[in-house]
């Protein structure tokens, strides 16, 4: 019998079903409540992925409470907001340009790594482009606990920052939905660009 494209993989069918082939952004969330104890599941698989340095700049708020959600819808965009009103955890998945701070704890083989680190645009543009390999693996962690992941960009994120990291020194780069899928959760699939339209291999 010939393999197919899954059979050549070491991760088992049912975990490729669960993370690639069946996992959709839902639209709707069942009222079912997603723990504290889910929460920290999922960012302990998050926190192994990789990152330059292991610099690790991703920063994650949940967004749970009544009083929490006030505050964060306003900074959706109107066709965001009732998706993230409904969802029973939002997270505000942030880059931290002060990540060097850890580098003794988080890079220790190197003295001083901190020290590499003076120029605040630099640490921008470094913890933004980590982040956001960070926030793929989030998504994942997120399919993996067996919840839907709803990844969003639009949201006025200076509003954002304003609202919940004005001290600080996060970026809001992405809200991300979090929950059981509720009624009618699903849009139609849309396609994907096949490995020949996408892929070069020199």
């Amino acid at each position: 019998m010939t393999a197919t494209l899954t059979d050549v993989l070491e991760l088992e069918r049912s975990a490729q079903e669960l993370l690639f082939h069946e996992a959709r952004t839902a639209n709707t969330f069942s009222d079912e409540p997603v723990s504290d104890e889910q929460l920290r599941a999922i960012y302990d698989l998050v926190k192994w992925a990789p990152t330059s340095m292991n610099i690790q700049p991703l920063r994650v708020t949940f967004v749970r409470s009544d009083e929490a959600r006030a505050r964060l819808l306003p900074h959706m965009s109107e066709g965001n907001r009732a998706k993230t009103g409904s969802a029973p955890v939002v997270a505000i998945l942030s880059a931290d340009s002060d990540f060097h701070e850890h580098l003794h704890r988080t890079f220790p083989h190197l003295p001083n790594a901190k020290d590499r680190f003076p120029d605040v645009s630099q640490r921008q543009d470094m913890a933004r482009f980590n982040a956001l390999l960070q926030v793929g693996y989030f998504i994942l962690g997120v399919r993996a606990a067996g919840l839907a992941a709803g990844p969003m960009t639009g949201f006025d994120a200076e509003g954002v920052r304003q609202e919940f990291f004005a001290d600080g020194t996060q970026e809001p780069l992405v809200v991300v939905n979090i929950g059981k899928p509720g009624p009618d959760a699903w849009f139609p699939r849309l396609p994907r660009l096949e490995f020949d339209e996408a892929v070069t291999v020199l």
